[in-house]
């Protein structure tokens, strides 16, 4: 009797409003994950929202199921493709950053991260991790560990990073160990700063359309010199001016496409081009100077 009394103060029976803010909390759910109609998740979310608003915040049951509706509603938006107003939106349901969930930070920073706008979340990231109360939160080290990794790091801001990790929130978070690993990432990251780009090059622009559009020309190229060696090959008489010919055509068509035989794309080109003139050459040329050959011999 003792421990069920216990029990139900400590979870007392939800009241009307916390029951109908727990029923859409599951129906977005639902909408998210089952039916995949991720504007009336969002839509949800909002509703639920409303109502959290016109309720006790301190209530730690409110806290949860406003939790609850700001990771969907961030879900939502992010299959939405509507990321850019993330931030703000989660700004708009709490009255102060500090205040913000870990939880919730580990997704916006993640979230940004991979569309390739870190930068968006080092100011919003910096003032919680920066706040006293957050220091005790569970989830404290996974929101530095991201925002070491995912904003400061790749952002190039060593100096910030060194100090997060040396300072106040990096002996919050970090342990010893974690700490020198951190130290190392902020180390590599710092060489291959340093590392002069490799094969720097004009043509290293080349734009993947303008890659496959030389690969078919290529393409046609290798048929025709394919049709002149068969051509060539037949025909003894007058091969000569058709050998000079076809050699103007192979070096006009190069000059005309201005191949660098310095890009790796052109390798296997040139490669076989080789091959297959030198195969010419001995079918065409090699009777001939084998015969010189003998008759000076006699």
């Amino acid at each position: 009797m003792s421990s069920c009394s216990t029990c139900s103060v400590c979870s007392p029976p939800l009241t009307t409003s916390l029951a109908q803010t727990s029923s859409m909390l599951d129906a977005a759910a639902e909408q998210m994950m089952v039916d995949k109609d991720f504007q009336a998740a969002f839509e949800t979310c909002e509703r639920g929202l409303e109502i959290l608003a016109s309720m006790d915040q301190e209530d730690n049951r409110c806290r949860e199921f406003k939790a609850g509706f700001c990771i969907l509603g961030i879900q939502a938006q992010a299959e939405l493709n509507q990321w850019h107003g993330v931030l703000s939106w989660v700004l708009q349901q709490y009255e102060h950053l500090e205040e913000i969930p870990s939880k919730i930070m580990q997704m916006c920073i993640l979230l940004y991260s991979k569309v390739g706008e870190p930068a968006a979340m080092q100011e919003a990231a910096r003032v919680w991790l920066h706040c006293p109360s957050n220091g005790r939160a569970t989830g404290f080290g996974t929101v530095a560990e991201l925002y070491l990794l995912h904003v400061l790091v790749p952002l190039g801001h060593r100096d910030e990073a060194l100090e997060l990790i040396d300072g106040e929130v990096g002996s919050i978070a970090f342990t010893e160990d974690q700490r020198q690993t951190a130290l190392d990432v902020v180390e590599e990251k710092e060489r291959q700063d340093q590392e002069p780009p490799l094969n720097p090059s004009p043509n290293a622009e080349i734009t993947p359309h303008t890659v496959s559009s030389q690969g078919a020309v290529i393409h046609k190229l290798r048929t025709m010199l394919r049709f002149f060696y068969r051509k060539l090959s037949l025909t003894r008489s007058g091969s000569f001016p058709l050998r000079r010919v076809f050699m103007a055509a192979v070096l006009l068509y190069m000059l005309f496409l201005r191949m660098d035989p310095a890009l790796p794309s052109s390798f296997m080109w040139i490669s076989k081009l080789l091959q297959l003139l030198k195969q010419m050459w001995s079918a065409m040329c090699a009777p001939y100077y084998q015969a010189l050959t003998q008759s000076k011999e006699l």
